[in-house]
Order: C-alpha cells, then sequence, then structure tokens
C-alpha cells in the first residue's frame, strides 16, 4: 500500500538508502523533505519505462482529427519539381 511520508533534512541524510528502497518498491508514493518546518523537495518513484514513454511520445496523442479518406502518403503537386532537373531558385 502506497502512502505518503515527510521527513527533515536531517532525518531524511540519516535514512536516505531505506527511503530510496521503500519509493523504487512503491511501498512509498511520495516523500516530502522539509527544512526548518518549510517543503524543499518532494520524491517520488520512478515511473515504469512503458508509462514514461508514452507520456514524453504520446502527450498529443488524440489532439490532430484527419478527415475520412485523406491519404497523408499521396502526392501533392501535379507537375514536377524544377529542383528534379537542377534547377534550383535561390
Amino acid at each position: 500500500m502506497s502512502s505518503d511520508i515527510s521527513y527533515t533534512a536531517t532525518e531524511f541524510k540519516a535514512k536516505c538508502l531505506e527511503v530510496f528502497d521503500r519509493l523504487a518498491s512503491h511501498e512509498l508514493s511520495r516523500v516530502t523533505i522539509t527544512k526548518h518546518g518549510k517543503p524543499v523537495a518532494i520524491l517520488t518513484p520512478p515511473e515504469a519505462p512503458a508509462e514514461a514513454i508514452n507520456l514524453l511520445h504520446g502527450y498529443m496523442r488524440g489532439s490532430v482529427i484527419l478527415p475520412d479518406g485523406l491519404d497523408l502518403t499521396a502526392p501533392v503537386l501535379d507537375e514536377e519539381l524544377s529542383a528534379g532537373h537542377g534547377l534550383l531558385h535561390l
């Protein structure tokens, strides 16, 4: 069961390896580290690799809608490009 916990910076310094192990095993879901009673850092366990990749590469998923019948691989121009004949426009 995941839980949230708070440590002072001094407590965390003494127990950091234990805290990392508990985060890695998802025994803890969030650790707040405080200094003089104020939060200075928040630790969370890493996401599963598949979830991290999905968040990184799939964050815009579903944001573009293509009309039915649109072929994104079809040529856009009817005429040949002049660059095909060695002519460049500068």
